[in-house]
């Protein structure tokens, strides 16, 4: 299966720059790299240029003026713009484990989206993993994180457990498998089928929203947050606001009760 992989960034070279470095050294190499960037400053550019000249697979740059936040806009275009049938959808503050795209290969199902997992970090954790930490792997060793901060139980069983104690906790967690932007995937087809991202949403829900419609569209969410593992990069939040969560909790209300497919408000307008 050919994957396309989408992360999505704005002003966070830093950042990037580790994901990048987690995404050359992944085990499975039949995918692209899609950076969705919401409108970054030049640097954003030239760091992804710089590692695009000699990158393990392709690597991509859509890019769009930054009017404010329209992260969704931008993923609708990685969306058109993604050349596989499959795309992983991603943030550019998750770090991937080394099997984090052969995860989702392996567990890509017609008529199903995967919901993968997360272990947040500290500000202190995120800013002392260096390039070395994670093309060895070591950032993904439970006793190393705690060596520099706390790491809370939950992150510590993710990353702890083996292939058939993540199999036994995603089928028994009572958690949803919602779509989260951070780590979920789908088919390309079935994500155009819902007309992608509701673009008048902001910050708060909007990937939870299209996940509920790929629901309403009878595309269920499977849970992989146990074995699909990315490191959550603590960062401040400014673009949270009570307008819009509000906002957005209105438009899901309607998909929910209404059992909406379709945004007027994605891909085609």
């Amino acid at each position: 299966m050919k994957i396309s992989v989408v992360v999505s960034t704005y002003n966070a070279e830093e950042w990037l720059e580790k994901v990048l470095i987690g995404y050359s050294v992944q085990t499975y190499k039949d995918f692209e790299l899609i950076i969705a960037d919401d409108g970054s400053r030049p640097s954003t550019k030239e760091l992804i240029d710089r590692y695009a000249a000699d990158y393990p697979v392709p690597l991509r740059h859509l890019w769009h003026p930054d009017e404010g936040y329209r992260r969704q806009e931008i993923l609708n275009v990685a969306i058109v713009e993604a050349a596989h049938e499959y795309i992983i959808m991603t943030d550019g503050d998750c770090i991937p484990r080394a099997d984090f795209v052969e995860v989702h290969a392996k567990y890509a199902e017609k008529g199903r989206f995967l919901s993968g997992g997360y272990c947040k970090l500290s500000m202190k954790t995120s800013k002392a993993i260096i390039k070395d930490d994670i093309t060895t792997q070591r950032c993904f060793n439970a006793a190393w994180l705690r060596s520099i901060d706390r790491l809370g139980f939950s992150q510590t069983l993710k990353l702890t457990s083996g292939s058939i104690l993540s199999s036994i906790l995603d089928t028994i967690t009572t958690t949803t498998p919602s779509f989260n932007n951070c780590n979920s995937s789908a088919f390309r087809e079935d994500m155009i089928a819902i007309n992608g991202y509701d673009e008048r949403m902001k910050y708060g829900g909007p990937d939870r929203e299209f996940g509920e419609r790929l629901e309403n569209y009878g595309v269920k969410g499977k849970q992989i947050r146990h074995k699909a593992i990315v490191l959550h990069l603590d960062h401040a939040r400014g673009y949270k606001t009570p307008e819009s969560l509000a906002a957005n909790l209105a438009i899901r209300k309607e998909v929910k009760e209404k059992k909406i497919r379709w945004t007027a408000f994605g891909i085609k307008k």
